[in-house]
């Protein structure tokens, strides 16, 4: 049972990402002035705040573990640093491959000073709007991992979804470690939108 403070949060998140997502369509030109409020409207009314992800490769373990399985992921149609955080897992766009996306943690963004174990390498500091995402698994070389230790900083608007909760099989699924302000914005919507039977139905056939 949700309760009704819950219920309430939900709703103001909603309410922010419906304005958010159409005021973003607005000034691509996808709709007009007049069209906002019925985008607004409809988008609060009907939409969902989270999306399916199915995620392959061991990139993330022991964060996601398994080969393949579902995540659930919260939308972020505008993305800065107030809604995503250091810390976060997000899905972000794979800068090597387009029309492809990557599961991977944030792990600075503009204005970190980046640092190399290796002497030969120049620090350097993150440009605005600049992010650095790596991948959780240690056990994997950077070639492996493919993130930023590969391909460089990302832009933070390349990133398209916090992921919230995972399922590698119908008995093995739970909420994934993001950062404290990052869960504590995402715990309504998780509370409300999880539905593991869907997750189930939607696992990648092996």
């Amino acid at each position: 049972m949700v309760s009704l403070s819950t219920w309430l949060r939900y709703i103001a998140h909603k309410f922010e990402y419906s304005v958010s997502f159409s005021w973003q369509n607005y000034k691509v030109g996808q709709i007009t002035e007049k069209q906002v409020s019925d985008s607004v409207w409809k988008n609060l009314l009907q939409g969902r705040l989270t999306y399916l992800h199915l995620n392959r490769g061991e990139q993330m373990a022991p964060t996601i573990p398994g080969q393949s399985g579902a995540l659930l992921v919260r939308k972020l149609p505008a993305v800065d640093p107030t809604r995503v955080f250091v810390g976060d897992v997000v899905v972000v766009r794979d800068p090597e491959k387009s029309g492809h996306y990557l599961v991977r943690r944030l792990s600075a963004i503009e204005g970190y000073e980046m640092v190399s174990k290796d002497e030969k390498e120049t620090p350097f500091i993150l440009d605005k709007d600049e992010c650095w995402v790596l991948a959780d698994n240690e056990a994997l070389n950077p070639k492996e991992a493919h993130d930023s230790r590969t391909f460089g900083p990302v832009r933070i608007g390349d990133i398209v979804g916090r992921v919230i909760y995972y399922m590698q099989t119908a008995v093995d699924h739970g909420p994934v470690q993001n950062s404290h302000f990052g869960m504590q914005k995402d715990s309504p919507v998780l509370a409300v939108e999880l539905d593991v039977d869907e997750m189930a139905r939607r696992m990648p056939k092996e």
